[in-house]
Formats: C-alpha cells, sequence, structure tokens
C-alpha cells in the first residue's frame, strides 16, 4: 500500500513538473523565435539599397580635408 503512495506521489511531481515548468518554458522559447524571426525578417525588408549621394566637388573637398594629416617623426638629440 505504502508503494503505491510513494508512486502516486511521483507521478503528481512529474506532472506539477511538465505542466508548471516544461510547457511554459517551451512555450516561451518558441515565442522568443518566432519574434526573433519576424524581426529577422523586418531587417531583411528595410536593408534593401539605397541610392548613393552624387559625388559633387565640395563633397570631394571636404573628404579630402578630413582625410589630411601631417606625418609626425622623433627627433632623437
Amino acid at each position: 500500500m505504502l508503494l503505491y503512495i510513494f508512486f502516486a506521489f511521483l507521478a503528481y511531481l512529474l506532472f506539477k513538473l511538465i505542466v508548471d515548468f516544461v510547457i511554459p518554458v517551451y512555450k516561451t522559447t518558441q515565442r522568443v523565435k518566432r519574434s526573433f524571426r519576424e524581426m529577422q525578417q523586418k531587417m531583411d525588408g528595410q536593408s534593401s539599397p539605397s541610392p548613393q549621394p552624387q559625388n559633387d566637388k565640395t563633397s570631394e573637398k571636404k573628404m579630402k580635408h578630413s582625410t589630411d594629416y601631417i606625418d609626425f617623426e622623433e627627433v632623437k638629440d
């Protein structure tokens, strides 16, 4: 008789573990996967190539000035 009560208690604990822990974790992971998949699809849809601005002389001058630098040489005494 005591053995039956022990197995019934183990079955109850296993049932509670599955219902209260395993199923919610499974549902949550599925929900997170689905939202990541939807976010990835949105990002893929937005990453269409945008038109490049035309190069004009003023933008070339700005770029040229921003890349100019003075070479530094160390002077030893």
